[in-house]
């Protein structure tokens, strides 16, 4: 015996005046999602450009996939190519990614300090 409910074309209605939900709703409309704390931070060096043969100092704060979310203390553009290199158990780690979103950080202690947050897609 299935308990399933089927999908029906109906579904579940909201009434999207109630004025319960838009109660809730005005609480989190600047609510910023934010997921830096789930990984270890770990230093890095960030190298930007294809032919950068100096880099900047970084942190690396969140890696999945083909994901890296770096802070710095410095801007780096949308759509730059940068180099990562990171001390592995194994020796140096080199990735190379592409910025795809870069903003300044919204944290109380990101504007204290000046990070930047910035979005990586590796290759």
């Amino acid at each position: 015996m299935s308990h399933h409910k089927p999908h029906g074309r109906h579904g579940n209605r909201v009434d999207w005046n109630d004025p319960h939900l838009q109660s809730l709703l005005s609480r989190t409309e600047h609510w910023k999602l934010d997921n830096r704390s789930s990984h270890a931070p770990q230093d890095v060096q960030v190298h930007i450009g294809w032919g950068a043969s100096t880099g900047r100092p970084g942190v690396l704060v969140y890696e999945r996939d083909q994901v890296m979310v770096l802070e710095t203390t410095f801007p780096i553009q949308q759509g730059e190519h940068v180099r990562v290199d990171r001390i592995a158990a194994d020796g140096l780690r080199v990735v190379w990614g592409m910025v795809v979103e870069s903003r300044e950080g919204q944290r109380a202690e990101d504007r204290l300090h000046g990070v930047h947050v910035h979005w990586l897609h590796v290759r």
